[in-house]
């Protein structure tokens, strides 16, 4: 494994092992599952993200389900997985490189049959893009599936702000360490959520007033600027408060 000093993941301790040290591990927890029936699928990587849109090809060229699959990196050496995929999947896999072949997003998508089940992994302006293209060309929330590897986002700044729940009218002060959710599950608020990073939309919640500061990757720019609903895992508030309808 190579070690990232500025990773979010688990690189530098595992980096910090020695031989003979013990792990302890806990059962895997599955973000990104692969739901698609027998409508024609687009798989779209970029870089590493291709490692699960791998299995999700492997599984439909088993059962026979049409596919194709766009493999995006910065430069043709670093498409680390390139030869074995045009050697398993042969003309459905197509390459694009950033400094020589890009890959016009808009293109892949709008060309995508109706009903078409979108599954994308890569950089988060990656998965931006390919959500806000796909909503623009008509495609249904659930039939954009992604992963992103990444934290809730934090911001130089971030001050305090409340929370008022519309029902209760109980008020809540969310710390600049802390998220929305974090918050009300402490305080014993029954609060929907899953991914806790933006990207799954469970916890999407009405904004009765107040405006939101938008970190997810779920929401269309329509959507965040018309700031009657947010993702209460990363989004935080530009107002003072939120009055929420959880």
């Amino acid at each position: 494994m190579q070690r990232e000093a500025d990773g979010q993941g688990g690189s530098i301790a595992m980096h910090a092992l020695e031989p003979g040290a013990e792990v302890t591990a806990s059962a895997p927890r599955n973000d990104f599952g692969f739901r698609a029936g027998d409508a024609p699928v687009l798989l779209i990587a970029g870089g590493i993200g291709v490692t699960p849109i791998i299995s999700f090809a492997a599984e439909l060229h088993r059962r026979g389900t049409e596919f194709v699959l766009h493999y995006c990196t910065r430069t043709e050496a670093l498409s680390t997985f390139g030869t074995q995929l045009r050697d398993a999947f042969g003309s459905r896999v197509s390459m694009w490189f950033d400094d020589s072949r890009p890959a016009d997003l808009k293109a892949l998508i709008q060309g995508a049959a109706p009903g078409t089940q979108i599954y994308c992994c890569g950089p988060k302006g990656m998965i931006e893009a390919v959500c806000e293209i796909a909503a623009a060309a008509s495609f249904d929330h659930d039939h954009v599936h992604f992963e992103l590897f990444a934290s809730p986002a934090s911001h130089a700044g971030d001050q305090p702000f409340e929370v008022e729940i519309a029902d209760t009218g109980n008020v809540y002060v969310i710390p600049a360490d802390k998220t929305i959710v974090e918050v009300l599950e402490e305080a014993g608020v029954d609060v929907m959520y899953d991914c806790q990073r933006g990207g799954c939309g469970i916890c999407q919640s009405d904004v009765v007033e107040g405006i939101p500061d938008h970190r997810d990757v779920v929401l269309s720019d329509a959507e965040r600027a018309e700031g009657k609903v947010m993702q209460i895992c990363v989004s935080r508030a530009k107002s003072p408060r939120l009055v929420l309808d959880i």
